[in-house]
């Protein structure tokens, strides 16, 4: 488990750390890559891979990769330092960007496949006579569920973050403007 060792400024930004790295686990998310994430998110000053590593108690090697991947997620950036040669990093840290971004790699990584999965498992299912019609069904269901989130995530990428906070806080009032309005829901 990762310690924390010289984040000495609050101890609230310590337990954000700590549970930050945690809750990126749930997520599927390497502990060290969603601690070194919060760190930078929450540093008001770029900080290099030897900062991090030391402020984390994480092996400058795992920082490097952490960093990387973070790099690779375009949560964090390098950012020059005068009269510095290491690399410094910041976070992203519009929490909308953020989210966005987050969106983007998982469409990428876990929709974009699980859909071309499908739609290759639906061509092979159609042509066998002896496929059960329920089986078949439930495939184009799941297809279905996913072209759906696969267009509503590109529509929403044209919505402003405003509208898109707004939207969100309306929560189950979008439903009743749906009624409002004669759609039915299903």
């Amino acid at each position: 488990m990762t310690e924390i060792n010289d984040i000495t400024d609050s101890s609230a930004k310590r337990q954000f750390i700590l549970y930050w790295g945690d809750m990126g686990s749930q997520w599927g998310v390497n502990r060290s890559v969603a601690q070194i994430h919060a760190l930078l998110f929450l540093s008001v000053k770029p900080l290099n891979a030897e900062q991090i590593s030391e402020d984390l108690g994480i092996a400058r090697s795992n920082v490097s990769n952490s960093l990387k991947e973070l790099v690779g997620w375009k949560l964090i950036r390098r950012v020059p330092i005068a009269g510095d040669r290491r690399e410094h990093f910041v976070a992203e840290v519009d929490v909308w960007e953020m989210a966005m971004r987050i969106a983007q790699g998982r469409k990428e990584r876990e929709i974009d496949p699980a859909l071309a999965a499908i739609s290759e498992c639906l061509e092979q299912a159609e042509v066998e006579p002896a496929l059960n019609p329920e089986i078949l069904d439930r495939m184009k269901s799941l297809q279905d569920l996913l072209q759906t989130t696969d267009k509503w995530y590109g529509q929403m990428l044209g919505v402003p973050k405003a509208k898109l906070n707004m939207m969100m806080k309306m929560g189950d009032k979008v439903v009743s403007l749906l009624k409002l309005t004669g759609k039915k829901s299903e």
